[in-house]
């Protein structure tokens, strides 16, 4: 009854359009069982219009919405095409909905204009030391003589140094300048301003004296958190004190998630060569962590008379979870670990009830989930870089399912051979997925990123990790030197690979500002091959490659004319194709360096080429004509 009543649609329009209706149809409806993948993408299409919004709708807009579309879905009746398009316009006015209701919810307090310097006194939230300063987060502020109505929830600024017995918690002050967020450097470009505002943060700065701990805040001080902060120096000064050197900053940013003493120049190696994402905390090192749990766990386990008699599987499970959650805690439980972790303990959660592990509903799940909670973070490189590997990761296996499920009574070669091999899968499928959204936030691909990876990823999750883990067992013992050294040569061996694979020639392609509607193209095109089963499938493949070749297009690529940065202190002007010098003219070459270096990036050019001082404009190939 359903496929001829959305095929009796096609039939009413007759003529040629008949038959090519009914075949979309009838493939639709072949597709039944993949509709349940859709619900976070119309989710996350609901989002994307509420953030592309260029003012704050009605606070009524996102629930009326949603309210009005219900009541059409349920007046649509059971069956038919109204009633998937009325419930595809309600998922979408779902999200439209979750972010309004997230923005209105944060309500961050933002400060309008530049304070001080002056007197900022505040309860330590956070506290992050870098290369040469510290980065202090502070809650319950008061800033000189602002009043409290106008005084952000937290502030946000660094500080040459801090006493050494300043932990969370801590009561401080200290003379500082504050001002507003900065908004995006170009357009298009990251706002941080709107990054700021999720995060409750309404100011930020620098202090211009030295930060003073004044008192102790007992509600944090004998809390929770102030233990795990603890606990967390005292695992990076112990893993950077058994391995000294660059292997050790690295261990302690794979460990606890302390990037801190990590050389610049490793960094940007690392960078280069695509190998970047091994430095921050994600969904590969929540799984490699738990993994190794789960099934070091259950090797054990099966030695056993237990596994005669009691599910080991879902003991191991349910150990490899909480493991996760320690993992959480210990590094620093940012918002991508906090995702991760989520994404994680959704499979081991599948584990204990008897589901399928691994597959598209439940990261369809896991997304909507996350989408809903945090309906921000869908625009975000983190979200999208982690949700297109584990796609394309789950694609392939759905596909070759049967290839890589090893026979029972397999020997140990085989199951080695299968994990390794697994890895390096990962690591090109990974490197595939993320290109696009690493090429439109960061205006870069690794050219060589998939040859680095195809080592570095098997290095990590063969040796590096499950030695990390190994570490923290033996910690309670003072023995953790036992696995900590040699993780360090396996983390010796990663930083080589990095160094080596961005010395190449042309390791790194500069991407030019890749366009909004590229960057849907391509999302939307791989979730319509990825998700999709038939062959109709396939269809979405020139429309990826439409959007890859986007920035390079005249008609989609975007060049601004004219750049001011906010403050007024740089201006760059677009010189003609027929002028000596192409590309952007700065009217400095030393003003908002920060600024400056985004649009350079941005447009792939090299330096700043100064504005002419003499003759007229039109002689110097200088004008406004595209304004």
């Amino acid at each position: 009854m359903r496929q001829q009543a959305v095929i009796g649609i096609g039939e009413e329009r007759g003529g040629r359009l008949t038959l090519p209706f009914a075949w979309l149809a009838g493939t639709f409806l072949a597709e039944r069982s993949r509709w349940p993948l859709w619900l976070p993408v119309l989710l996350g299409l609901g989002i994307a219009g509420y953030f592309a919004m260029p003012l704050e709708p009605p606070f009524w807009a996102g629930a009326s919405a949603l309210l009005a579309i219900g009541v059409l879905a349920r007046l649509a009746g059971p069956d038919g095409l109204a009633r998937l398009m009325a419930i595809a316009l309600a998922t979408m006015a779902l999200g439209f909905a979750a972010a309004q209701l997230r923005t209105a919810t944060i309500g961050t307090v933002m400060l309008e204009k530049r304070v001080g310097p002056a007197v900022l006194q505040g309860r330590v939230i956070e506290m992050e030391a870098r290369t040469g300063d510290w980065r202090l987060t502070v809650d319950q502020a008061s800033l000189g003589r602002l009043e409290a109505g106008k005084t952000p929830r937290r502030l946000r600024f660094t500080a040459r140094s801090v006493p050494p017995d300043l932990r969370l918690g801590n009561i401080i002050r200290v003379r500082a300048v504050l001002r507003p967020p900065p908004g995006p450097a170009a357009p298009g470009a990251f706002d941080f301003q709107r990054h700021a505002f999720f995060e409750g943060i309404g100011g930020v700065g620098y202090a211009v004296g030295a930060v003073e701990r004044i008192a102790e805040s007992e509600a944090l001080s004998a809390g929770f958190w102030v233990a795990v902060d603890e606990m967390r120096r005292q695992v990076t000064a112990r893993i950077r004190a058994a391995v000294p050197g660059e292997a050790g900053s690295v261990a302690a940013a794979l460990i606890t998630g302390d990037r801190a003493a990590i050389d610049e120049q490793t960094l940007q190696a690392m960078r280069d060569s695509g190998l970047a994402h091994l430095l921050s905390i994600s969904g590969l090192h929540m799984t490699l962590v738990a993994g190794t749990v789960f099934f070091a766990l259950r090797f054990l386990l099966a030695l056993t008379p237990l596994a005669l008699r009691w599910p080991i599987k879902k003991w191991a499970a349910a150990l490899a979870l909480l493991a996760a959650g320690f993992y959480l805690l210990l590094s620093g439980t940012t918002i991508p670990t906090q995702r991760a972790f989520v994404m994680t303990g959704l499979v081991f959660i599948a584990v204990l009830i008897d589901r399928v592990a691994i597959s598209f509903r439940l990261i369809a799940w896991a997304a909507a989930l996350v989408l809903l909670v945090l309906p921000e973070s869908m625009l975000g490189p983190s979200f999208q870089m982690s949700f297109a590997a584990v796609l394309m990761l789950i694609a392939f296996y759905e596909a070759n399912r049967d290839r890589l499920i090893s026979p029972r009574g397999a020997g140990p070669l085989r199951w080695a051979g299968l994990y390794m091999l697994g890895l390096v899968i990962t690591s090109v499928l990974a490197t595939i997925g993320t290109t696009p959204f690493s090429a439109y936030h960061f205006n870069q691909v690794a050219v060589y990123g998939t040859a680095a990876n195809m080592v570095a990823v098997p290095l990590t999750g063969i040796w590096v990790m499950p030695l990390g883990v190994l570490a923290l067992l033996l910690m309670p013992l003072g023995l953790e030197s036992w696995a900590l050294v040699p993780m360090g040569w396996g983390i010796e061996g990663i930083i080589a690979t990095g160094s080596e694979v961005a010395a190449w020639p042309g390791a790194v392609l500069a991407v030019p500002a890749v366009p909004d509607v590229a960057l849907a193209m391509v999302s939307l095109g791989g979730l319509w091959l990825l998700l999709w089963r038939r062959t109709w499938r396939h269809a979405a493949v020139p429309v990826i490659v439409l959007g890859m070749a986007a920035p390079w297009l005249p008609g989609l690529a975007e060049h601004p004319v004219l750049l001011v940065d906010e403050e007024g202190r740089l201006v760059a002007l677009r010189a003609l194709k027929e002028a000596p010098a192409s590309g952007l003219l700065f009217s400095s070459g030393l003003a908002a360096r920060f600024t400056g270096d985004v649009w350079l990036r941005r447009e792939t050019q090299e330096r700043r080429r100064l504005m002419p001082r003499q003759g007229s404009g039109e002689q110097q190939g200088l004008a406004c004509d595209g304004l």
